[in-house]
Parts: structure tokens; C-alpha cells; sequence
């Protein structure tokens, strides 16, 4: 079993220090993968060590990602769109300055017409996106985010970390249906345009998983015990 404490904080502290030391980049890179590792399926890195992602979705029943305590949480469904789009965006569109992976083709096979991180959602436009999307393609489409982002990570440069997202990279974000014109979505595009690469790998590409993977982790609990053992 994955355990956060142990085999992910430190880390995550470590690429803090590190990402900051243009001598230390390749330290930086190679320990950004590892993380991003941890917070995907194994497929995704190869590894032979199940990952925190794994522990959520081994023996997880569909009608679980549809499932909402409390009108204070989301669903299992929600927080995998939801960092899975924010890491295509941040990744591909501000990032790389390349297309993203959710495309009409996605979109079909997701069995969604929905293309913004979520943020602006209703608890019942929740709802209904967890119980229309496809699981399967849900992963699989998160799956596929990951790969491309591994891939990024290692085409990077210790000059691309000082850089900041491009202005007609932002306008991307909202442009293509990423954001939604609603302060409770469009105030990531000022968000994310303050920082550097080098921020956006320490948050959307890394830590920003961990802001949700555990809130599901609680959710799938609940499920099997009905105990209110929330994370967040």
C-alpha cells in the first residue's frame, strides 16, 4: 500500500529544493517523473510497484464514481477529469505550446460533451458527469495525459524552467473550451500565467494530484464502510 507520509512528502519537498538549482536539474527532472509516477496507474511509468492511483481504482465498482457523501465533496469521477484536464492543458497547451489529448475523438469515446477542468461545476452537473463518462475511457484518457507529459518532462530544458506560459498559450485555455468565461474557472488563466515552468511542474504536473487522488481514496472507503473518513 502506497503511504503518502513515507513515500510521497518527502519527495515532493525535495523537488521543491531542487527545481530551484539549475545544477540540479537533471536530480530535479528525473525525481518530477518519479513523482508523477506515483500519482498515476503504473501502465503509465511501467512500474513494477502499484502506485497510489492503483490502490484507488484496484476492486473500484463503477457505481462508486458516482458517488457523493456530501455536499462538500465531488465524486471519484469529478477529481479524475478534473486533474486529468488540468494536466493536458497546463502540459500541452502551456507548457509545450502543443494540441492537448482531449479532442472530438476523446470526447466521443469519454461519452461527454464537456471540456473544462470542472471548476465552475454544479454538485448535480457533478453528478451527471460522473454517471454519463465512460470509466474506462476515463482512465484511459488519463492514462494517455500522463504519457504525454512524462514525455514532456523529459524533452525539457534548464532554460524552459524560467520561462513563463506564452499570452496566446493562455488565451488557448478559454479559447478551447479548457476554462469556462466564470470567475470560479477563468481565474486560472491568471493563475497559472504567473508562474514559471518550473511552478507549474511543482503543482498542476505533480502536487496538484495529490490534492485530490486521497479525497477519492476517502470516497471509495466510504463506499465500502460508510465512514465519513474524509482527506480533505
Amino acid at each position: 500500500m502506497f503511504d503518502i507520509e513515507s513515500d510521497y512528502k518527502p519527495q515532493i519537498d525535495k523537488l521543491r529544493r531542487l527545481i530551484k538549482s539549475s545544477k540540479a536539474f537533471e536530480e530535479a527532472m528525473e525525481l518530477a517523473l518519479t513523482i508523477h509516477a506515483i500519482t498515476h496507474t503504473g501502465t503509465v511509468s511501467d512500474s513494477d510497484r502499484p502506485t497510489f492511483c492503483d490502490d484507488l481504482l484496484d476492486g473500484l465498482p463503477d457505481e462508486a464514481y458516482s458517488v457523493m457523501p456530501t455536499k462538500k465533496d465531488e465524486t471519484i469521477a469529478w477529481h479524475l477529469w478534473h486533474i486529468a484536464r488540468i494536466e493536458d492543458l497546463v502540459g500541452n497547451l502551456l507548457i509545450a505550446e502543443q494540441d492537448q489529448i482531449l479532442n472530438d475523438a476523446w470526447l466521443n469515446r469519454l461519452g461527454v460533451a464537456v471540456k473544462d477542468t470542472g471548476n465552475a461545476m454544479t454538485d448535480a452537473q457533478i453528478i451527471d458527469l460522473s454517471k454519463r463518462i465512460d470509466k474506462r475511457a476515463l482512465i484511459a484518457y488519463r492514462d494517455a495525459v500522463g504519457r504525454q507529459t512524462r514525455a514532456l518532462l523529459k524533452s525539457l530544458t534548464p532554460d524552459d524552467l524560467k520561462r513563463k506560459p506564452a499570452p496566446a498559450a493562455l488565451d488557448r485555455l478559454d479559447g478551447e473550451g479548457g476554462l469556462l468565461a466564470c470567475k470560479n474557472s477563468i481565474w486560472l488563466k491568471a493563475f497559472w500565467g504567473k508562474h514559471t515552468v518550473a511552478g507549474l511542474i511543482l503543482l498542476p504536473l505533480t502536487r496538484h494530484h495529490m490534492m485530490h487522488l486521497p479525497d477519492s481514496l476517502a470516497i471509495k472507503e466510504f463506499v465500502k464502510t460508510g465512514a465519513p473518513a474524509f482527506a480533505g
